[in-house]
């Protein structure tokens, strides 16, 4: 029994190490994926990888990508002018009169109609300026007059109608020229789109520089700290031997004050330069769009490259998106002044009409009357049948048609002729901006140009200050052991060198950023607006 109480007091004692156990692990791990849960995502990319990221998000890019859509909707909306045009009509009407006169020729006291009618028509202004009518038309007449030979009257005709202008709207006209005006301003939208993608490539390459530049810097910063908290020790040993009086120590201690002040600042701009980068190139909907860490898979490195100045001003008169758009806007003038040319001609048109008609219903025979034959009494009838009076119409029993020539011309001067000579001068204008801005673009492109041959140039001449400044820094501090420097002298050669790998640093951004200028330039004007988080190049207006 004694035995049996002992085994139980063992196997509850078991029982309670493992349920704490088992409580232990559980709350560590679900610690752990806390944690997890709780760290940043980070997403590593390289310059290429941020662009495309820009192209798929940017929300600048995704405005100027529904301009070409809305052009397309006017095209289409221009082009409405050569939809044709289907009306119908039914109608009826009933109108009872009195008598007034012995003329009035019906029994009773009052005349009494009643008709039904229907019509049918299609018209369409055609692309070379002609315009066509084709109507139908049927109606069914009833009244008790004495004068009505049919009773009920059926009655249907056709109707075909072109007309054709010989001169004016005849290359073209108004439904033509806005047609032509839609497509150029299509054209326009596609390189403002061109235009936008190009600066908002620039800003979002530029960002990513800014943020591997901070880190950079931040490194650099973290190695003077270093450098200065390995110098305070040194000062402390020093101190403690009696070799260097204790006032070095509070020269030291400053020092590294000062260094993790730098790296301090160093972190924050890395957080300013992140979310720079990330309005530019994630999507805002994202859950983690805040939170995400971006983390460059590549340093500012420093590689020359040749320029080509004549070849990058040549470049740029070719394919920037400004120029573009104003030659663009001169082939709109283009159109607008062979439309007004062609409306100061005479209206001179050719019209043909020609008409079928039908005519049934139940005929009455009257015999003589007080009006004469025709006019009497009721004497017998007969049936014609619609399809008779329809059998009228495309047999062609009763045709008719005209044609005609119409001319028209304004005395004095015309509207047209004012616009013409408004169009003109727009055209001069616009041609004279387009010189001058070519004029621009080759001084900017040869500014960028310069400018990318000058920052290769202090990238070179900062290299050689930063290996210059190791060096010194090495005799300072072999010269400090030796006994014939300060500590003083060593802390200013550490400071020499922080500020010689940062100004290399900020060299080698430089040059990233003027060689992107020198890209960018010559497809799209640096200085268009707003390439943020709602980025992109604002888009040219369209006339």
């Amino acid at each position: 029994m004694r035995r049996t109480v002992t085994w139980i007091k063992l196997f509850t004692a078991l029982m309670a190490v493992f349920g704490t156990s088992a409580s232990v692990f559980a709350q560590v791990s679900l610690t752990a994926q806390q944690v997890a849960a709780s760290s940043p995502q980070v997403r590593r990319m390289n310059a290429d990888e941020a662009v495309q990221l820009a192209l798929e998000n940017n929300l600048g890019i995704r405005v100027a990508r529904i301009d070409p859509q809305i052009q397309d909707l006017n095209i289409v909306n221009a082009r409405t002018g050569w939809t044709p045009s289907f009306s119908t009509t039914f109608q009826t009407n009933s109108n009872d009169a009195p008598n007034q006169n012995f003329l009035a020729g019906a029994q009773g006291s009052r005349t009494s109609s009643d008709q039904f009618a229907s019509s049918l028509g299609v018209q369409q202004v055609l692309p070379w300026g002609g315009n066509y009518e084709v109507g139908w038309d049927s109606s069914r007449f009833n009244s008790n007059s004495s004068f009505s030979t049919f009773s009920p009257q059926l009655r249907s005709s056709l109707l075909l109608n072109y007309n054709q202008p010989l001169l004016r709207n005849w290359g073209i006209d108004q439904v033509r020229q806005q047609i032509l005006v839609s497509s150029k301003n299509r054209e326009i939208s596609d390189v403002s789109l061109r235009q936008t993608i190009a600066v908002t490539t620039r800003t979002v390459r530029n960002a990513f520089w800014d943020l591997a530049y901070a880190n950079a810097s931040l490194g650099v910063q973290q190695q003077s700290l270093d450098l200065a908290q390995e110098s305070l020790r040194d000062t402390r040993s020093r101190v403690e031997i009696g070799t260097t009086p204790p006032i070095d120590i509070v020269q030291a201690e400053a020092e590294v004050a000062r260094r993790r002040e730098a790296v301090i600042v160093a972190q924050g701009q890395i957080g300013n330069a992140e979310d720079a980068l990330r309005t530019l190139v994630f999507d805002p909907n994202m859950p983690d769009f805040w939170t995400v860490r971006i983390e460059p898979s590549e340093l500012p490195e420093f590689r020359a490259v040749p320029v080509d100045i004549e070849g990058a001003v040549r470049n740029a008169l070719s394919r920037r998106t400004d120029l573009e758009q104003v030659r663009k806007t001169i082939e709109e003038d283009d159109i607008n002044i062979r439309y007004f040319r062609n409306q100061r001609l005479p209206d001179v048109s050719a019209n043909i009409n020609y008409g079928l008609q039908g005519l049934g219903g139940t005929f009455l025979e009257r015999g003589d009357g007080p009006f004469g034959p025709g006019t009497g009494s009721v004497l017998g009838s007969s049936v014609r049948g619609f399809g008779t009076v329809l059998g009228d119409l495309f047999q062609n029993t009763y045709p008719n048609w005209t044609a005609s020539l119409n001319i028209s011309y304004p005395i004095g001067t015309s509207a047209a002729e004012a616009s013409l000579a408004r169009t003109q001068l727009e055209k001069t204008q616009t041609q004279t901006r387009l010189r001058n801005q070519e004029l621009q673009v080759a001084q900017q492109v040869r500014i960028a140009a310069r400018e990318v041959m000058t920052n290769q140039q202090r990238v070179e001449s900062s290299r050689s200050a930063r290996q210059l400044a190791e060096r010194q820094l090495e005799a300072e501090q072999r010269k400090f052991e030796a006994g014939t420097s300060t500590n003083f002298l060593v802390i200013q050669s550490q400071r020499d060198l922080a500020l010689a790998r940062n100004v290399e640093l900020q060299n080698i951004l430089n040059f990233h950023r003027s060689v992107i200028d020198l890209e960018t330039v010559q497809e799209a004007p640096l200085q268009s607006v707003g390439a943020g988080a709602g980025g992109g190049a604002q888009n040219a207006t369209v006339r």
